[in-house]
């Protein structure tokens, strides 16, 4: 059974590609996917079937073989914050989006620091949400 390791996968689309040990590139659909698995992680180790698809090689039967630390379920582990600390973040939050708005109706993009501390703090809101 041939393996390799998953090269990129996008759950939107449905589709990815592995890399192979020993060859080429090969499709993968999420049709091939284990039951209950929706998405593969970029760098998780996979054994897979391959049959000749109307495009090429395409993986069928996936197995995870061993997948690569998930930063999420390490987070999962973690003490989620305060609802009362989420307050004050989510206004914060809010009050620096305000601001980003504010330039893009006058014509400009957020400087770089700026953009960068607002993604910041959306990253960790997101996460935060998500456990």
């Amino acid at each position: 059974m041939p393996s390799g390791k998953v090269k990129w996968f996008d759950v939107e689309k449905g589709f990815g590609f592995l890399s192979q040990e020993d060859g080429p590139d090969v499709y993968v659909h999420s049709d091939a996917l284990p039951e209950g698995t929706p998405s593969l992680k970029a760098g998780t180790k996979v054994e897979f079937g391959i049959a000749q698809g109307r495009r090429g090689d395409q993986a069928l039967q996936v197995r995870i073989v061993d997948a690569p630390a998930s930063v999420t379920r390490n987070q999962r582990n973690a003490q989620r914050k305060n609802p009362e600390a989420m307050v004050t973040i989510v206004e914060d939050l809010i009050n620096m989006l305000e601001g980003v708005e504010e330039g893009y109706r006058h014509g400009r993009h957020p400087e770089r620091a700026s953009a960068r501390g607002t993604a910041k703090v959306l990253r960790a809101l997101a996460d935060e949400l998500e456990l």
